[in-house]
């Protein structure tokens, strides 16, 4: 399997001038732990995560100013600095990891998750001559390689199968969440992600039913908790 047998499209993204309470609330209401920050032409540019929203919120109770002074001392004062603004930002481009490891649509799976075990990271943007075209998640991969022991890898056709389903769900607008994963091996579909409502959810089953050369549709999606709702 590749990146874009398993890769969430449509993905959330945020602007560099978000604030940073508007990103959090974002999280919540997709229920995402992370979200890319991509320029005006959909270049990805960082990256906040919820460890960042931790980092910045727990400055204020640990007194990062109270640092050892001989740390200080020795340390680099642009370091500081930057430090200073990643805890005190109130912009995405403030407290955003701008250093963002990226893969293509093509990279296997295997190295994808050798990525992620070596850097430390939940997921990893895919690009598509330097623009963001979706994004793999360690869920992603679980699902892939449950999928792929049971079915087998994916065919050209079961691309072509997904990218009839993908096509057909933005030109119906209905998931606004964007948490939608459509895996498809063997002409079987599994849909993964969220849904507000059971009319979102049959929707979404009739939708992929009716695609050229599906023979089951299989349906682990999730409703909404009703306190993200609220938020």
């Amino acid at each position: 399997m590749r990146a874009k047998d398993i890769m969430t499209e449509n993905v959330v993204t945020v602007t560099r001038d978000m604030g940073v309470p508007d990103v959090a609330k974002l999280l919540l209401e997709r229920n995402i732990s992370g979200v890319p920050v991509v320029d005006d032409n959909g270049a990805v540019v960082g990256i906040v995560t919820e460890g960042d929203l931790i980092q910045r919120k727990g400055a204020g109770e640990t007194g990062s100013r109270h640092s050892s002074w001989w740390l200080r001392l020795f340390g680099d004062p642009s370091d500081s600095a930057g430090q200073y603004i990643k805890t005190h930002g109130m912009r995405a481009a403030d407290i955003m990891t701008r250093d963002v490891l990226t893969v293509d649509a093509e990279t296997p799976t295997g190295d994808i998750a050798r990525i992620m075990a070596e850097h430390h990271i939940k997921r990893v943007p895919v690009v598509c001559d330097g623009l963001l075209v979706g994004i793999v998640s360690r869920s992603n991969l679980l699902r892939g390689m449950v999928t792929r022991e049971s079915t087998g890898s994916p065919s050209a056709d079961d691309r072509s199968i997904k990218d009839a389903i993908q096509k057909e769900v933005n030109d119906q607008g209905w998931v606004s969440h964007g948490t939608l994963n459509v895996i498809v091996s063997g002409g079987v579909v599994e849909l993964w992600g969220w849904v507000e409502s059971a009319q979102e959810r049959r929707a979404l089953l009739l939708l992929a039913e009716g695609i050229d050369g599906v023979k089951r549709v299989e349906d682990h999606l999730a409703s909404i908790p009703h306190y993200l709702e609220s938020t």
